[in-house]
């Protein structure tokens, strides 16, 4: 057997054993969903009126679904952390296993948990008026980019928990920064709105490429004053996201791999 097939056979042990406590543990399944309904609902019905009514709503959910898919990376953080902190990564040390599998599986288990989320969050934006008005193969498109985006931010979320010394600081370090990097995006509004360096910011951040580039295939336009500015970002939403997505998996599984061997070996 291969090093790669061993870490694949194991990581689906560990993610079906992950999978197994959000099963016994319903709160971790339902924080991943009533958060962002209750930002559609907030987005939607309190601020939405005033931001241009059925149409803002569509605006909406492409920006709460990578939200959510983004935000969903602290069940990794916590799990890693939590699990560091129970013994129970010195338990897998022990055992014949590939080092890649506790990585692999806590990543794979909650990028199930966001696919759950992800399917949420399309019956909620449904009920609230949002449509699906490209094509068939754009929208299986779209859903595949969130995927490879909420797997991506695990990885991230991986490096945060293996590097946090407690559960409870990691709690925090999860959620933290995502909430800049989230609202200085075209998440909520347009990033044309916003004055100089906050505009251009958020039209390189990687939020708004996948954020924009699931728009662009689902056919969700912009209401008046929120379109997106000219640019190259803005005019390849699709590949920026993809590269964007790609990128950051290039840079944070190697990392976090190197930071399980130091944490796993002490």
């Amino acid at each position: 057997m291969t090093v790669l097939t061993q870490g694949l056979r194991d990581g689906g042990i560990v993610a079906w054993r992950n999978l197994l406590n959000v099963r016994r543990n319903l709160e971790w399944l339902m924080a991943a969903v009533v958060q962002p309904i209750m930002f559609v609902l907030l987005f939607a019905y309190v601020f939405g009126g005033a931001l241009g009514g059925a149409q803002y709503r569509e605006f909406l959910i492409a920006g709460i679904f990578v939200q959510t898919t983004a935000f969903n990376s602290a069940f990794t953080v916590i799990g890693l952390r939590s699990d560091l902190q129970k013994g129970i990564i010195d338990r897998f040390r022990s055992l014949p296993m590939s080092r890649l599998a506790v990585l692999l599986g806590r990543t794979t288990s909650d990028l199930v948990v966001s696919s759950v989320a992800i399917v949420i969050m399309s019956l909620c934006g449904l009920a609230v008026g949002w449509r699906i008005r490209g094509s068939i193969l754009d929208a299986v498109f779209a859903y595949l980019l969130l995927l490879l985006f909420a797997f991506a931010m695990s990885w991230v979320g991986a490096l945060i928990g293996l590097s946090s010394p407690t559960v409870e600081f990691a709690q925090s370090a999860g959620l933290m920064w995502l909430f800049p990097v989230t609202f200085i995006s075209s998440a909520f509004v347009g990033a044309s709105t916003m004055p100089g360096p906050l505009r251009a910011i958020a039209e390189w951040n990687p939020f708004t490429a996948v954020i924009q580039a699931v728009r662009d295939l689902f056919g969700n336009e912009a209401p008046p004053g929120m379109t997106p500015a000219p640019g190259w970002p803005a005019d390849h939403a699709v590949l920026y996201a993809l590269l964007s997505s790609l990128a950051i998996l290039a840079v944070f599984v190697p990392l976090s791999v190197a930071k399980y061997r130091r944490v796993a070996s002490r």
